[in-house]
Formats: C-alpha cells, structure tokens, sequence
C-alpha cells in the first residue's frame, strides 16, 4: 500500500480545518482536487475518514487514530526539508575531520570556533590519531576530512598538498639569538630534536645538513613538531619546525628564526575520492587553508591520487 504525500497533507489539513473548501484554500488548490485525494486516500486505508456533524468534517475515531501518525510523518518531512534547505545553503551538517594529534591540541580549535560561529547549524566529530589511522578512516569513508602529513597516494583518496615553510627553533636566551638566521653550520655542536628518521621532511633535513659537511647531533627523535616545540621551550636542544607550529609556541620564549636553506613541510588534506561532495565539508577545508596562508610557501596543489 502506497500513500502519497500530497493525500496525507489533505488528509491533515481536511481534519484540522473542517471541510474541504477550507482545506482548499490552505493547500492552495482546487476543490475537487483535494476531494479526489481524499477520495483516493480513503480506498487506500480501507475505512470512512469523515463524518459530517453541523455543516463540518470530523475525523472519525479511526482517523483520528491515523491523524496523529500522520502528523508525526508530515512533521518529520518538513524537518527534513529545514535539513536539505540548510545543506544547501551551506548553514547546517555534520562533518568528520580526522586530524594528526598536535593539530587537535593547537592550531585547529581556533580554526573550528570561527568556522562553527559563522555556521552555527553546523556540528564536528574531531578524531586524531596517527597517519596510518587516519589514512583508513578516509579510504573508508568513516570520516569526511583528514589532515596529515606523509601521504604517498591512493586511488581512493583525494588530496590537496599544501607546503608550509619551516623555521628554527632554539631554547630562550640562547647565543643564537642575535643571528638573522640559521644554518646547518650553526648547528654543529647543537642537541638536535627531529622527526622520525623514515619521515621525508627528515631526509630533506639531513640532506640540508650534509651539503653543508655538517653531521646532525641527534637527541631526541619525535612524531609531531608540537613535541620538539615543548622541549625545545623547556631548554632541550634546537630544532627545526613548521612555522605554523613555532608561531604556538612564541609565547613559551621560544627562539624563532629563518632556517636556511629552505626546506618545506608538507601537508595533506584527504577527502574520499568517492561519493558526493558535502558543501559544509568543502567549506571547513577553505576555511583551514585561509588559516594557513600566512605560513604557506606552495599551494595547495591538487591531485586524485597525490
């Protein structure tokens, strides 16, 4: 048995108004069009609708039984409407993002409260985790956005790659402060805290370094910037970082100075390669690049399969 929709909102306005001149003019159709939906409404449930007492329509105690669901369907669908319209219009979702763990510490909730204060219909699940994680939470469509770095590629994911410029960092109060900046030479009897040693910014780092004959003095080998930027505040060796991450870590003291050359960090934003494109997901994404700008050097380059 298959009802429509537009018999269920003559039913309901016929029942809340009295008669179907009345249920008519809510509508905004004819007469005998809203009699014909009744009239078909009532073969498809199989029982009378109405009753007429003094000059109106009254539901009868079956209908009445009915109306009540009814309601909850119609109600549910205008609810729905209110949803599509606000997807549409880019005012309300809810969106995935999947983050490596010193965004979800640093810069990224500053870039959630202004995104979700212009899009207050707007909800965020934020999960971090390692890059290997959040690499199959994407290609599973788990989550609608991962921001990592190390991304190689895969068919199933697409990827923007933004490059960030890179910094040294030294302990306050160190005797290299009063340099314009910073070379390998300079860190040649430094303690040197650094990514993982299979990480490409590293090979990028250690290339650096050996052009200039210089060996890296290695201290302490680490996952995330943000964990070189807390040792390096407390005193512990040098190191170089995003200047995204450096600028979180100013207000610790903190050293920051050019590093030359130049050596850039890469960052991926993946989406899943299939299924629709959420406005509201494309929007936040917009939303954290304009927050990089004043730490990218290149980007943000796209690819289907980096």
């Amino acid at each position: 048995m298959k009802f429509k929709i537009r018999q269920l909102e003559a039913f309901r306005a016929v029942s809340e108004r009295g008669s179907i001149t009345n249920a008519a003019a809510v509508l905004g159709v004819s007469q005998p069009a809203v009699s014909r939906l009744m009239s078909d409404f009532s073969q498809a449930v199989g029982f009378e609708l109405f009753h007429r007492r003094r000059g109106m329509l009254e539901p009868t105690s079956d209908s009445r039984y009915l109306l009540s669901e009814v309601n909850r369907i119609l109600d549910s669908l205008e609810h729905l409407d209110d949803l599509r319209r606000d997807i549409v219009e880019r005012k309300g979702g809810h969106i995935r993002v999947a983050c490596l763990p010193g965004f979800a510490t640093s810069h990224l909730p500053r870039v959630l409260v202004k995104f979700l204060n212009e899009k207050p219909g707007v909800t965020v699940t934020l999960e971090p985790d390692r890059p290997e994680r959040i690499l199959e939470w994407i290609i599973g469509e788990q989550y609608d956005c991962g921001l990592t770095d190390g991304f190689n590629g895969h068919p199933a994911i697409h990827s923007q790659d933004l490059y960030l410029r890179t910094v040294c960092i030294l302990p306050p109060g160190h005797p290299l402060k009063g340099k314009d900046h910073i070379s390998p030479r300079d860190l040649a009897s430094e303690k040197i805290i650094h990514t993982r040693r299979d990480s490409r910014f590293f090979h990028r780092l250690s290339r650096a370094f050996s052009e200039e004959k210089v060996e890296i003095n290695s201290l302490v080998e680490v996952r995330q910037f943000t964990t070189a930027c807390t040792m390096v505040a407390e005193g512990m060796g040098a190191s170089i970082v995003s200047a995204l991450d450096a600028e979180e870590y100013r207000k610790s003291g903190i050293i920051v100075r050019p590093f030359l050359p130049n050596i850039h960090h890469r960052l991926s934003i993946l989406r899943p390669s299939s299924g629709a494109k959420s406005p509201v997901v494309l929007d936040f994404i917009d939303t954290f690049i304009q927050s990089l700008r004043p730490y990218i050097v290149v980007g943000p380059t796209t690819t289907t399969d980096s």
